[in-house]
C-alpha cells in the first residue's frame, strides 16, 4: 500500500504528482526544485544557493515522513550544466555523512521554470 507524504515547508507540487509517496520500509521523494516555500521562487541565479534550496526542501519533507537525510540511500542529481557539479558537490556534501547515499548525476537540456539543479531521493524507514 502508497501512501502520499506532504510538507508544508517545502513547495507543493506543481503537476500531477505527490511530493514523495512512502511504499513498505521506503520512501519515495520526487524531484525538488530550488523553489523557496515561503515565496515561490528561487533564492537566487547560484548553484550553490539552489543546491541548498532543493535539499532543505528535501529535509522538510523527510521530517514529514519522520525521516532525515541519514535516511536517504539513493539520489539523483540533474543539472542543466555539468560544469556546475564541482559547486553542486560542495553542499550536497554538508548535508550527508558516511556511509554516503548512493547517487547519479546527469546534465539535462532543461530543467522546469529554468532551474539550475533537481534533487530526487529515495529513503529507508
Amino acid at each position: 500500500m502508497k501512501q502520499a507524504i506532504f510538507s508544508q515547508n517545502a513547495p507543493a507540487a506543481i503537476g500531477p504528482y505527490s511530493q514523495a509517496i512512502a511504499a513498505g520500509d521506503t520512501v519515495y521523494i520526487s524531484g525538488q526544485l530550488p523553489i523557496d516555500p515561503a515565496t515561490g521562487s528561487f533564492p537566487s541565479e547560484d548553484i550553490k544557493d539552489q543546491t541548498k534550496m532543493s535539499l532543505e526542501n528535501i529535509k522538510a519533507i523527510l521530517a514529514a515522513a519522520g525521516l532525515t537525510m541519514a535516511n536517504v540511500v539513493k539520489t539523483t542529481v540533474l543539472l542543466d550544466d555539468i560544469g556546475d557539479f564541482a559547486a553542486m558537490n560542495e553542499v550536497y556534501g554538508s548535508y550527508f555523512a558516511e556511509p554516503y547515499p548512493a547517487r547519479a548525476a546527469f546534465e539535462v537540456a532543461k530543467l522546469p521554470k529554468g532551474a539550475k539543479v533537481e534533487i530526487e531521493v529515495i529513503a529507508e524507514r
